[in-house]
């Protein structure tokens, strides 16, 4: 998913809490669903600016070769401002992108989240720990 092109705001604000009940019912579920979907585009993110830093870093990085890279703080300060991945989290809730599941038993329980960007992440991550394998 292309987080930068969210439309979920860049602060907090007041929610009525009867939006968070529609789909568990539970507002404790809701919260640890969301918290869930936030940790995923949380890591996601962090992944993402790793990867575009790096392209910048040096090889032969000494303590009297460290300068600063025009490029690599212009790429920190547009992640610092992006949205908080809760706030982001909550905006994709709020318009019915993340999907529910109940456990077997059907308690309610938050058993699985299943989204489109899940199986695009866990690709990267292996990909990733291929490329650091071969080093």
């Amino acid at each position: 998913m292309d987080y930068k092109r969210t439309t979920a705001d860049k602060t907090t604000k007041t929610r009525n809490l009867n939006e968070f009940n529609k789909v568990t019912e539970n507002v404790y579920e809701t919260v640890s669903m969301i918290s869930k979907r936030a940790n995923q585009i949380s890591q996601d993110l962090k992944q993402e600016l790793y990867r575009k830093i790096e392209e910048f870093t040096s090889q032969s990085d000494n303590l009297e070769e460290v300068f600063e890279n025009r490029e690599q703080i212009e790429i920190t300060r547009f992640y610092e401002q992006l949205p908080k991945p809760t706030l982001i989290a909550i905006n994709e809730y709020l318009n019915d992108q993340i999907v529910y599941r109940n456990d077997e038993n059907g308690k309610g329980v938050v058993n699985e989240m299943v989204l489109e960007v899940q199986q695009a992440i866990e690709n990267k991550e292996n990909k990733e720990r291929a490329k650091r394998a071969k080093r």
